[in-house]
């Protein structure tokens, strides 16, 4: 292994071309590929900024030729050499550098590599967990390095907009106190006040809401926030967020805010067009028309709601359900009849894992339904639920029936199954869409409670105050969900100020007095000395990144997440700890 001496890099690998011809540089990387073509050597070197081929040929490099043949990949190396066009019929387009090569007249061995787990940017087929346990190498590859890009370049353009926009941004602490109310907190034990723990925050909701109440008037912060919860591909246990608070607006004020901002992330981040004002779905239309409260609308396949229609027929599945409350809806395969008998059943398979109790599946025929479901209905019945699906001969419906909500929902996963299989879903769009008017409260059956539906702090709407003692749960909020492509990528609300109404909130929540107390007083405090109106919106950016990114696991789009196991393959965490730390803290494991 050599030093470098004084050796000074003159280009990255990414830069050189015809117009640099005849110039003696010094580039410094790794070998990502060697080729010996018996008198010459040649290998590509790799940097962050790309490759170029470099020979070594022995009529030039004298001394060091024998060294460059012990060269293999990964080995980190510096050359020192000329460039020069590469020869007619040699230009390799695809090759940033393509037109040149350097022929290296000197060669340091910064230093050997063993053989890699596996090849950079080669399509071979590397598990997860191999390519997180070897993460180091696995940044290597150029989709990763691009994807880390592309983060880095919303970090600044993000903090560039909301700079130019008169926010602040302010630091919000990562040990506070805990308050678990939605996923479980992070704990961290406190050595001088044993007994005692901090949490990690879930979100830095209470303190940004406190500097309103202090009068800064517009905040943002790129944070790091921390969820104890089961994970899936598209949630990690710590996660960034752009975190932003304004007072004195309403709802529209912050949405417009936002708009503009993706407006500039898509133009300056993917070079595409966004429409503005974003089309705005209600709550009850989104989960009416699409089953979701984060509908994908890069397609169609509305649900249809046929509940009405089939409250008295004789198919007891059906009328059964609509008399107990429930909901009977589906959606139109256009030219499904063609399904085979046993791709119905793997999709009602699917179904029944979600919890739906069945799938009706009906073919539609020239002379009406292909099905033997067609005894329990009248012709009319039968004429106008086609009609309602807007179907013709060669269609398939599909059916569930549950209780009201339920049935959306699993209506909804089966039109997301049904785009997927059907190849609906076209690459490089984007739709975005804003959901309003939520639910300010949700019933939870285990709890036997009233728990809030984004958090306790979000104001419900002026026009429903009268609501929130005898029908809470008619009450809507004043709450906004960004969504894009079938994902949630931010959600926030216009916050409640009133110390009055806050307590209000606590009450109808279970939140007793004392409670309420200990775990927000100061927030409660802070409300009496003067609290502006306020509102915000907080942004998933791991998830917005990997939609940019046109991946579909965040582990793709961060730098050393965890597994589903919340683990860290790489470094070994989470792990255990001494007795003697255990002892400090005044911890046993049990």
């Amino acid at each position: 292994m050599e030093q470098l001496e004084g050796w000074k890099r003159t280009h990255t690998c990414g830069e050189l071309s015809s117009q640099d011809a005849e110039r003696t540089v010094t580039l410094m990387g790794w070998v990502h590929r060697r080729r010996d073509h018996g008198g010459l050597i040649f290998i590509d070197l790799r940097d962050r900024y790309g490759l170029t081929q470099v020979v070594f040929d022995p009529n030039l490099l004298v001394e060091g030729f024998p060294k460059s043949k012990g060269l293999r990949g990964e080995f980190v190396i510096a050359i020192r050499g000329q460039v020069r066009k590469r020869p007619d019929g040699m230009v390799n387009p695809n090759l940033q550098t393509g037109e040149i090569e350097v022929a290296a007249v000197d060669l340091k061995i910064l230093n050997p590599a063993k053989t890699p787990p596996f090849e950079i940017d080669e399509n071979i087929d590397v598990s997860e967990e191999t390519r997180l346990k070897y993460r180091y190498i696995d940044l290597r590859n150029s989709s990763m390095k691009k994807n880390l890009l592309l983060r880095h370049n919303c970090y600044q353009l993000v903090r560039s907009y909301f700079n130019d926009n008169r926010f602040v941004e302010v630091e919000t602490p990562i040990l506070m106190r805990s308050t678990p109310e939605g996923a479980r907190d992070y704990l961290v034990p406190s050595r001088i006040n044993k007994g005692q723990f901090y949490a990690l925050p879930q979100s830095p909701q209470t303190y940004k809401q406190i500097l309103m109440v202090a009068g800064m008037d517009r905040y943002y912060q790129i944070v790091r926030c921390f969820r104890d919860e089961d994970l899936r591909a598209d949630r990690q246990p710590e996660f960034t967020q752009i975190d932003v608070e304004m007072s004195f607006v309403e709802r529209d004020d912050v949405l417009q805010l936002v708009e503009e901002l993706m407006v500039r992330i898509f133009r300056e981040i993917l070079g595409v067009k966004i429409e503005t004002p974003i089309q705005r779905l209600t709550y009850e239309q989104a989960l009416n028309q699409y089953g979701s409260d984060k509908p994908d609308l890069r397609y169609g396949l509305e649900l249809v709601n046929i509940s009405r229609m089939v409250g008295s027929c004789d198919f007891k599945v059906f009328s059964q359900c609509v008399k107990d409350g429930g909901t009977v809806c589906g959606l139109r395969v256009e030219g499904g009849s063609s399904y085979s008998r046993k791709q119905v059943d793997d999709l009602t398979a699917e179904m029944k894992v979600e919890g739906a109790q069945g799938l009706v599946a009906i073919k539609v025929g020239e002379q009406g339904w292909d099905s033997p479901l067609s005894k329990f209905f009248s012709e009319d019945e039968i004429a106008g639920i086609t009609r309602a699906f807007g179907a013709s001969a060669g269609d398939l419906l599909l059916i569930v029936a549950d209780r009201a909500q339920e049935a959306l929902e699993l209506a909804g996963s089966l039109r997301q199954k049904i785009a997927k299989r059907e190849n609906l879903i076209p690459e490089g769009v984007y739709k975005l869409a804003w959901v309003v008017d939520f639910p300010l409260l949700e019933f939870d059956d285990q709890e036997q409670r009233y728990v809030a539906r984004h958090h306790p702090f979000t104001c419900p709407m002026d026009e429903d105050l009268q609501f929130m003692d005898e029908r809470p749960g008619d009450v809507r909020a004043k709450a906004y969900d960004l969504v894009l492509n079938g994902y949630e990528i931010a959600g926030g609300s216009i916050r409640i100020h009133s110390r009055a109404l806050q307590d209000h909130m606590f009450r109808l929540l279970g939140i007793s007095e004392q409670e309420a107390r200990d775990k927000f007083g100061f927030l409660l405090d802070a409300f009496e000395y003067g609290a502006p109106p306020h509102g915000g919106i907080a942004f998933g950016f791991d998830r917005m990144v990997m939609i940019l990114a046109g991946e579909t696991s965040l582990r793709n789009v961060i730098a050393f997440p965890k597994t589903n196991s919340a683990m860290s393959l790489m470094d070994g965490a989470p792990s255990t700890v001494s007795a003697r730390q255990l002892k400090e803290l005044g911890l046993r494991v049990v």
